[in-house]
């Protein structure tokens, strides 16, 4: 043992020819780059969905409850019920629910003194969870309701305000469609504030106002709603609880829709984006693999004369092995400390700075989002370190072939 432990040291000190001192630095750069890599990857991707799920939530929530329409997509109007108090505060009280509120929605035509184009007027009251609204306001303030039967002030998206030349107080003509051959009914809106969520299907189709001005075009009652648009402390929960409303408190004609049930585009997407992730982790550890595999047979073949001494010497081919197996997880090592200095650099520099931009259009963000977690760090190091080390007794196995007489004359 005394014998392995000194020759892993020599092997380790030793600083062998200048070929072999190159190999060995390609082989720590080639894994730190790796695992750089791998960190970046994963948490821009979890930046990237961080981000955009944040933004679908906070304008749609995670589940809403609505009357049954057979074939209903994400632009249908909801059929009116009638809102109850009674199952409002069941629904808040169950588990992991942070809000619950009223809405209604309704086609129409927005007109300005230029232009005009097709949106959806997404009513809600006084008790909406405005403060998740705020966080998308580029100008202007939140509506504002009063004791009337309903507010004039609408807000519109940046996109539609640029396209339709609006600007904070400027008023606009609405028609509403009716539908059933009547003509649509047209109100003079006042634009009050102005948001952007970056989600193209949000900024260029919903026009935010008053649920009670639904409720009047409509000629519902004073107490009917579209739906309740329902936010979770834990989004991950979206599913299990949309069961345990839809099984126990919900009456027979209304159901419970998941966002991912309406907008499955966006989360499919966001699912696709994994697949890249784990497709990048893959093919960089295969990098540092096959550069460590370089690198351990450049080490073996350089000190072949001194494997035969210490076979003479009565050393097993195993504990050989082993020595060349620990001088690769030495490289290994230094490789992941550097790689996680220059990646965790990298993603906290931009966090602080958000120096890399993206198109918006493209990607719903102006900034690449990065989210580190420590989890997925450790396992990115703890991965590289385990493979890359059991891949390498394969290599290190030549070792075996070499015999003393024929090693201790190679030079």
């Amino acid at each position: 043992m005394r014998l392995s432990f000194f020759l892993a040291r020599r092997i380790a000190f030793n600083k062998g020819s200048s070929f072999s001192k190159f190999i060995i630095n390609i082989a720590v750069a080639a894994t730190a780059v790796s695992v750089a890599v791998m960190i970046l990857a994963t948490a821009l991707v979890n930046g990237f969905q961080q981000v955009i799920q944040e933004k679908i939530f906070s304008f749609w929530g995670h589940i809403h409850i609505n009357e049954y329409q057979p074939n209903a997509g994400p632009l249908t109007e909801e059929l009116p019920f009638t809102g109850r108090q009674s199952l409002v505060d069941s629904i808040q009280l169950a588990p992991g629910i942070k809000s619950i509120s009223s809405y209604a929605t309704k086609s129409a035509i927005i007109k300005s003194d230029k232009e005009i184009d097709g949106i959806i007027f997404k009513g809600l009251d006084k008790h909406y969870d405005w403060p998740q609204l705020n966080r998308f306001l580029v100008a202007g303030q939140l509506l504002q309701f009063n004791d009337s039967s309903y507010t004039s002030e609408i807000m519109i998206s940046a996109a539609m305000a640029q396209e339709l030349q609006l600007k904070v107080n400027d008023k606009v003509i609405i028609y509403f469609i009716q539908g059933g051959g009547q003509p649509p009914r047209a109100r003079k809106l006042t634009v009050t504030g102005i948001y952007k969520t970056g989600i193209e299907e949000y900024d260029k189709t919903y026009v935010i106002g008053d649920l009670n001005l639904v409720r009047r075009l409509n000629d519902w009652l004073p107490d009917d709603v579209g739906g309740y648009e329902i936010a979770l402390k834990d989004y991950h929960r979206m599913d299990s609880t949309a069961r345990y409303i839809d099984n126990n408190l919900l009456p027979d004609q209304l159901f419970t829709r998941t966002i991912r049930d309406i907008y499955p585009n966006i989360f499919d997407w966001l699912q696709l984006q994994n697949q890249n992730e784990l497709i990048i982790v893959i093919i960089m550890t295969i990098v540092a693999i096959i550069n460590m595999v370089t690198a351990i047979l450049i080490l073996i073949l350089e000190r072949t004369n001194m494997i035969g001494i210490t076979k003479a010497l009565g050393m097993r081919n195993h504990d050989i092995q082993m020595v060349f197996v620990y001088q690769a997880a030495y490289i290994i090592l230094l490789g992941i400390l550097i790689g996680d200095f220059f990646g965790l650099g990298l993603a906290f520099l931009q966090q602080a700075t958000g120096i890399f931009k993206l198109p918006e259009e493209s990607y719903y963000m102006s900034v690449a989002a990065v989210s580190v977690h420590w989890t997925d760090i450790a396992l990115i190091n703890a991965g590289t370190f385990i493979i890359c080390t059991l891949i390498l007794q394969i290599p290190a196995r030549i070792i075996r072939r070499i015999t003393p007489v024929k090693a201790i004359q190679f030079k």
